[in-house]
Formats: structure tokens, sequence, C-alpha cells
């Protein structure tokens, strides 16, 4: 039976199995979070080191984006009642 590939959580440092956790590969950088609360820990560091300019305009744009897939979903929903 093969093994399954181990991670280390770049936050807590446990180590998780694949098929676990929360795995991202950014450009060449691996992140590896064992739970979402790590995750989101990470995310809130990054957001707070990142300068707004740099950022502000993806997230606008990500959130634009799902507002508009919610009103699509709304929609959708509104045509079964």
């Amino acid at each position: 039976m093969p093994r399954s590939r181990k991670y280390k959580c770049i936050i807590c440092g446990r180590i998780f199995p694949e098929g676990q956790g929360i795995v991202i590969k950014y450009g060449k950088t691996l992140l590896t979070f064992h739970s979402n609360r790590c995750a989101s820990k990470f995310l809130r560091l990054l957001l707070e080191r990142v300068p707004p300019e740099e950022l502000e305009k993806y997230i606008k744009r990500i959130i634009n984006e799902q507002e508009e897939k919610l009103r699509s979903l709304e929609e959708i929903k509104k045509k079964k009642i």
C-alpha cells in the first residue's frame, strides 16, 4: 500500500497527510495549513503586511465576481418557486 505524502503546517508546525488540511501551490511556493484556522491566520498576516494599494483592486474584483455569482444563484432560486 503506497504511503500518502505528509505536509507540515507553516503556521503551527503540525504534520498532516495528503488529503487533509489545505495545500495551495502559489507560483513556486507551497502553502500548507493543517486547518482552516491556520490558513485564516496566514491570510490575516498577509493582509496586514501587504500595502493596501497593491491588493485592493484584486480584492474588489473578487468581491464583485462573488457578488455576481450570488445574484445569479438568487435568480435561479426565484425562478424555481
